[in-house]
């Protein structure tokens, strides 16, 4: 078992940074791959960003390429994503997932095991 606890979320203008951070807890080996996910009112869970284990190979959703970073911590257990240039479309619940196995260039959440409870991030314009 794993257990995911999102922080770092909020409320920012336009143009404004946020850094959010995943601590896992539980079983190493069920969070090889670790992912940031977001759900805005109305609309489907989104893959944004995924990381390896190394934290070499990472993947990132081409609505956020080029603002967000995703990165892992030394321990390896804490996942951030740090998300530069906010835009009010990038409001949404921002969810943290981890998976045992598989890719980073794998964007299913169906493929994901393990999730966060969720943080809010709210850009206004």
């Amino acid at each position: 078992q794993v257990q995911l606890v999102e922080s770092g979320g909020g409320l920012v203008q336009a143009g404004d940074s946020l850094r959010l951070s995943c601590e896992a807890s539980g079983r190493m080996l069920d969070i090889y791959i670790m992912g940031w996910f977001r759900q805005a009112p109305g609309k489907e869970r989104e893959f944004v960003a995924g990381i390896n284990w190394s934290g070499r190979d990472t993947n990132y959703a081409n609505s956020v390429k080029g603002r967000f970073t995703i990165s892992r911590g030394n321990a390896k257990n804490t996942v951030y994503l740090q998300m530069n240039s906010l835009q009010p479309e990038d409001t949404a619940v921002y969810y943290c997932a981890s998976r045992r196995a598989g890719s980073v260039w794998s964007t299913n959440l169906n493929e994901y095991d393990y999730w966060g409870q969720g943080t809010q991030v709210t850009v206004s314009s």
